[in-house]
């Protein structure tokens, strides 16, 4: 899915693994968010961001056929207008004191026991083997992407390395945004173009502006054992393609239970694979079918702190490739 503009950057949004809208819906869902929390903070710069190429790597379709094939079941047209109500409610809170952690804690069904839970037993059922399995019955399209070389994981991959070989082909300056379990794929994708013998004399003297991470699981050790070049060494074991790498994580969001990425992924500022690595973390304040979601992406999205991250890059000169005033 693309919505082109008129300049040489573009945004990329990767989503996560599970149902989702379709792709003309959902995009216009993220873009909708993003632009929200823009124009409560800088509404001159909406313009600049409506003249913005905008790719979504969809690829919840096959997640569908895949989990349909399992029996679980999804409203789509639900989904689109709980949406659209966490969205107006999110546009009502104030920019300078709402996204707090005392209003947070006022939020209906705002619990920390899943996060908790995630944190307390990871190590153990990692030290045991046991974790992978459990988060493939949480997530089977995961668990199936994880099975290397199955027809997912090769169909994903594909969505997902082939949306950004498209903003690399046309000379673009990239920020690369990715949700949840959809930074896997993303890291993935990027590792590919960085060292896979069918990409890489291609790409991997490419960059990417900014990957930018929203609740992501990158830093759960289950998960980093499951990455593309885990089992490489030096300069093999990690993307060559990230300039700037920006990871955004909320309270409560259990999907990134270890919520710093800066500390397990040193080695790429070490090795000088990438510029800088900086963690985040925020007060996620959606509110999805009544109850507190710590992990929904139009929260992520509409939050100054991932506001303020876009705007640095939308607003840069050109030729410098790193955000300058994220505070």
């Amino acid at each position: 899915m693309h919505i082109s503009g008129d300049t040489d950057r573009s945004i990329i949004f990767v989503h996560e693994c599970g149902f989702k809208p379709s792709a003309a819906d959902y995009l216009d869902a993220l873009i909708a968010s993003l632009a929200a929390g823009i124009a409560c903070d800088h509404e001159e710069a909406l313009n600049l961001f409506g003249s913005v190429n905008k790719y979504l790597a969809y690829y919840s379709d096959l997640s569908k056929e895949f989990l349909a094939a399992q029996s679980q079941y999804y409203d789509e047209k639900l989904d689109i207008s709980d949406l659209a109500s966490a969205l107006h409610e999110l546009k009502g809170i104030d920019r300078k004191k709402g996204f707090r952690v005392g209003n947070y804690d006022k939020l209906p069904g705002k619990s920390s026991f899943k996060e908790f839970a995630v944190s307390l037993l990871a190590p153990l059922l990692s030290a045991v083997g046991l974790e992978k399995r459990l988060v493939a019955g949480i997530s089977k399209d995961l668990g199936e992407y994880w099975i290397d070389g199955s027809d997912l994981n090769n169909a994903i991959l594909e969505r997902v390395r082939t949306t950004i070989q498209t903003a690399l082909d046309r000379d673009e300056r990239i920020m690369l945004i990715a949700h949840g379990t959809g930074a896997i794929v993303a890291y993935d994708a990027l590792w590919q173009l960085s060292h896979d013998p069918h990409y890489a004399d291609q790409y991997k003297e490419s960059k990417i502006d900014v990957f930018l991470t929203l609740g992501c699981p990158l830093s759960d050790s289950t998960v980093r054992r499951q990455l593309k070049g885990a089992r490489r060494k030096g300069r093999e074991r990690f993307p060559t393609n990230i300039v700037a790498w920006h990871n955004v994580a909320a309270e409560d969001d259990y999907i990134c239970h270890d919520q710093t990425v800066g500390n397990d992924f040193k080695a790429m500022l070490k090795q000088r694979q990438v510029s800088t690595i900086r963690d985040y973390h925020i007060y996620n304040m959606v509110i999805r079918y009544g109850i507190s979601n710590p992990h929904s992406a139009v929260g992520y999205l509409v939050h100054p702190r991932v506001t303020r991250i876009v705007l640095d890059w939308l607003t840069q000169s050109f030729g410098n490739s790193l955000p300058k005033s994220i505070f």
